[in-house]
């Protein structure tokens, strides 16, 4: 929790210097320019655990709390998020920043996890009043920094097809991603995930949520197995803070649906400081 509430104040100072200089001059840059790119698409706010469709430029950490089928429990720091910028028209960059992993196991070391990248490309946007939906493509890919039996000690590529629609102050926010190993795929195969956030805006800064989150094996070891997970779950925001400079925060907790899953249930605690 220390560490949260260091990066957090970091990430407060930094950010907030670049938003109130932004607002001062009132130029009219890189920020702007951002501010108008997402005014073209739905104001949704992204989920606790589904990437969401629109292009977002934030700072993002998130703590995990993991408890395996054996019993034994799992902290995830930092959860793979991190800084978020929309570098031009229609684009993002998401740079999944390492994890640091506890295992409240002897048998286990701690470590750090892999380095990750996302770039969305935006296919076609209609904010609330032309439409109100968005469909984008991503690309992920994960990089093998991690510290060993923590990182997936081998490069992965995750293209992934994201949707949206609203109707009035209801959204849903869909997922479908299929990870590609470049290594070991008669071990870990190739697994298909999808994921749904079903969200509903509650006055100005509540947005109560139900997300299922569920991962498909069709080769590999667990070839034929399906996990389903559902995720009851809340985020407050964008609450404004200084200048551009914004606060959302909130939680979700992940109860197993199927007989087969790789770990038991899952609570996740998130913190985001959007600036644009």
């Amino acid at each position: 929790m220390q560490k949260l509430l260091l990066l957090t104040a970091l990430v407060v100072f930094g950010i907030s210097g670049l938003a109130q200089e932004s607002s001062d001059t009132g130029q009219i840059g890189w920020l702007a320019q951002v501010a108008r790119i997402q005014a073209a698409q739905p104001h949704w706010i992204t989920p606790v655990i589904t990437v969401t469709p629109r292009l977002e430029q934030e700072f993002r950490y998130d703590i995990a709390e993991q408890k395996q089928t054996q019993g034994t429990a799992t902290e995830v720091y930092g959860n793979g998020k991190g800084p978020e910028f929309i570098p031009m028209q229609p684009f993002q960059v998401t740079l999944g920043l390492p994890s640091y992993v506890v295992h409240h196991q002897a048998s286990a070391s701690d470590g750090w996890s892999d380095f990750s990248l996302l770039v969305k490309y935006r296919l076609l946007a209609r904010n609330e009043n032309h439409g109100n939906y968005i469909l984008t493509a991503f690309l992920g890919a994960n990089v093998p920094t991690g510290t060993r039996n923590i990182g997936a000690g081998h490069p992965t590529f995750s293209p992934t097809l994201a949707a949206g629609k609203g109707f009035g102050e209801f959204s849903v926010q869909s997922t479908v991603a299929i990870t590609l190993s470049t290594s070991s795929i008669g071990v870990v195969g190739r697994p298909i995930s999808h994921n749904t956030a079903l969200q509903y805006h509650v006055k100005s800064f509540f947005w109560p949520e139900l997300e299922f989150n569920s991962t498909f094996w069709q080769s590999g070891v667990q070839a034929g197995q399906k996990q389903v997970f559902a995720t009851p779950g809340f985020v407050i925001g964008r609450i404004p803070l200084k200048g551009r400079l914004k606060l959302a925060f909130g939680s979700g907790f992940q109860i197993a649906l199927t007989h087969f899953h790789t770990y038991d249930h899952r609570l996740l605690f998130t913190v985001r400081f959007p600036f644009s």
